[in-house]
């Protein structure tokens, strides 16, 4: 839903006139989109002066329905110890995710401002791999010594009922003395059981775990195979240190796709937001169309190698762009299989010949039959059987080319620790280009005398 213009200028007024009470006002009225919508069209002086308006923990839930990029760079305009409050009030993972954000200077300040231990666990978390088990967990779980009463848990809620109730309790984990999982207690064995039963008695023992090297793929995998709201995150030697949970594997999984497809489209880094500084918009898509362009030239140099071929069969050009176009389209469909297949571990680098051969199949296939129904549109059009014939076999023949690059080079670049999302475009586009231009050409140019009668 579009935010009207007059609740965004009831916001700006209540900003101007520091009314803290206004600004609450304000934003209940607005649902978690409308609020985003509404911050991020503020002045850059306003959007601080609204979060310094809030009390810490409304701030923080402000600062959650943003995107990332744009979140840390409000922060990093705000003085440590505001931004430090307001990083506190954060989920555990999320403190470590906007810290590997900001700027080293700018986290270093903020951690500074934080609580020793607070700082002290988002630095552990900040030393993990943010697409690992160990960057998407949580630190705020229960977890209850294997010797305890039922009754000791139960009172142990009670208690701390008020802190709790930010952990998202689904379960809660039994751990021996020296904090190695021993299992999971649902919360309804809990209840149900006599006040004096050891929990672990009433625990499921032996209780699946992933380690906090565990990568984003095999994550997905995992909640694919098991209906779960989350799972123990273990270090090699089965000390709990976390829990991943679901939604967070699905939202990273999403914003990792997300990065792949504007990285394909050929924004440098994988995001941007229009509320970025204009010079860093500019250069992350500079710094792909300055080599696009070079590789366009290259493609292009063909055509100019074959100029009096193409004078001569004028109609060579109408089926220039087609040829190029079909095949882009063909080696596309190959890099988003191998894409992918990549990101779900369904097939490694080391493969690279099994994948050529089954993309130099389909290309064939899709090459013979697309080849036939584009010559037969030339041959139509011209009453010539030798431009259909030089049109029919130059786009086959690169079809199968595109769909065995398109397949084989994300796996190349994988391989060399590249990342394919960026480079598979480019690489790509210019060889399809290239050589559907010298396949047309090159075949017409043997083909001159039969094209020109």
């Amino acid at each position: 839903m579009e935010l009207e213009h007059e609740p965004l200028e009831q916001l700006r007024n209540a900003i101007a006139n520091s009314d803290a009470q206004a600004v609450d006002v304000c934003l209940e009225n607005l649902s978690p989109a409308e609020s985003s919508h509404a911050v991020v069209n503020l002045s850059e002086g306003d959007q601080t002066r609204l979060l310094k308006l809030l009390s810490d923990e409304d701030a923080a839930e402000i600062v959650e329905t943003l995107p990332e990029a744009h979140a840390a760079q409000l922060l990093e305009q705000m003085s440590p110890g505001d931004a430090a409050a307001i990083v506190s009030e954060l989920g555990s993972d999320d403190q470590a995710d906007m810290m590997i954000r900001l700027s080293d200077a700018g986290a270093e300040a903020i951690l500074a401002e934080m609580k020793p231990a607070d700082a002290a666990e988002t630095r552990r978390l900040m030393q993990y791999s943010p697409e690992t088990a160990g960057g998407l967990m949580v630190t705020e779980y229960l977890a209850y010594v294997e010797n305890l009463r039922c009754e000791d848990v139960v009172n142990d809620m009670r208690r701390n009922a008020e802190r709790y109730r930010d952990f998202d309790v689904q379960y809660a984990y039994v751990v021996s003395k020296a904090g190695h999982l021993r299992g999971v207690l649902r919360l309804r064995d809990l209840l149900l059981a006599l006040s004096t039963t050891r929990i672990d008695e009433v625990m499921l023992a032996k209780p699946k775990s992933v380690e906090v090297d565990t990568p984003l793929e095999e994550l997905e995998r995992f909640f694919d195979h098991h209906q779960w709201l989350g799972v123990p995150v273990v270090e090699a030697n089965g000390y709990l240190v976390g829990i991943v949970k679901r939604v967070n594997v699905e939202e990273a999984a999403e914003e990792r796709s997300s990065r792949h497809f504007l990285k394909f489209m050929g924004i440098m880094g994988g995001e941007e937001l229009r509320t970025m500084p204009l010079r860093l918009r500019s250069f992350r898509r500079l710094s792909w169309l300055s080599i696009n362009i070079v590789l366009n030239i290259v493609a292009a140099s063909v055509i100019a190698m074959h100029q009096d071929t193409l004078s001569s069969v004028i109609a060579l050009a109408v089926f220039l762009p087609i040829i190029s176009d079909m095949s882009g389209c063909s080696g596309n469909q190959a890099v988003a299989v191998s894409m992918r297949e990549l990101s779900l571990g369904l097939i490694k680098p080391r493969e690279f010949w099994r994948v050529f051969s089954k993309e130099a199949a389909v290309g064939t296939i899709n090459g013979v039959v697309l080849g036939l129904l584009l010559g037969l549109v030339a041959f139509a059009w011209k009453g010539n059987v030798v431009l259909g014939a030089v049109v029919a076999i130059a786009l086959a023949m690169n079809t199968l080319l595109a769909a065995v690059i398109g397949g084989t080079v994300p796996m190349l670049l994988r391989g060399l620790g590249q990342d394919p999302a960026l480079a598979s475009g480019p690489i790509l586009t210019t060889i399809t280009d290239m050589c559907g231009f010298l396949l047309v050409l090159s075949l017409a140019s043997y083909c001159l005398p039969w094209l020109t009668v």
